[in-house]
């Protein structure tokens, strides 16, 4: 999984926010901070009616997310070692 910057999710928010204000249509609010326009509509798709405190939760439930995911798969690498092991003395 690649490492993503932190504050991704907040300035993705700011970023929609500012498209909101009607300022920018999409293709220049694109061009003015560097992405693409289907980054835009993701993070339109993602982040689109959330507030900051929901971003704060989000990021928790997705760390804590990955950390359960690791150690499901140390459990069961675990276990297929024990069960090769086991096959091999008997």
């Amino acid at each position: 999984m690649e490492k993503r910057n932190e504050k991704t999710g907040f300035r993705g928010r700011s970023i929609l926010n500012e498209g909101k204000s009607g300022a920018f249509n999409v293709p220049d609010l694109c061009r003015k901070h560097g992405g693409g326009q289907r980054t835009h509509y993701k993070r339109k798709s993602k982040y689109g009616g959330m507030e900051s405190s929901n971003l704060y939760t989000i990021r928790a439930l997705e760390a804590e997310n990955a950390k359960l995911k690791k150690m499901f798969a140390d459990g069961s690498m675990q276990n297929v070692a024990l069960k090769d092991i086991l096959g091999q003395k008997l």
